[in-house]
């Protein structure tokens, strides 16, 4: 069965281009999108995706603030933060919170999909 995947970003191309990169993955379907952290905490709590995809920087409530939340809530779900960051800081705190993998909005697309199998079929990777 296809695992659930939420995705998160404030801009609508490229939420647009991960929802049609993951929609093309036999194995994932994309259960929703959001455009801020707080859309995020609503549509995961309704929806119960298998992963999130987080960018780090949004309007409303960034990504970090979201995961925090996230986290709490729903502590099994892995999140990936996909963002445009270059900030070791940044990578640290969003590892503190529970971020479970970091991939730059730099990286070929298979990267983003070559960790979320990672995360959710973990022998398979």
């Amino acid at each position: 069965m296809a695992k659930a995947v939420l995705i998160v970003d404030d801009n609508a191309y490229i939420r647009k281009a991960l929802c049609d990169l993951f929609k093309q993955e036999a194995d994932f379907e994309v259960c929703g999108e959001a455009e801020n952290g707080k859309e995020a905490i609503e549509k995961a709590q309704e929806l119960r995706p298998d992963l999130i995809v987080l960018d780090l920087s949004m309007p409303v409530m960034n990504g970090l603030d979201a995961a925090r939340a996230l986290k709490k809530l729903m502590p099994a779900v892995p999140l990936i933060m996909y963002s445009a960051f270059g900030d070791e800081l940044a990578e640290q705190q969003a590892r503190l919170i529970g971020i479970s993998e970091l991939v730059s909005k730099s990286e070929h697309a298979s990267v983003l999909i070559h960790k979320a199998r990672g995360l959710l079929y973990p022998t398979a990777a």
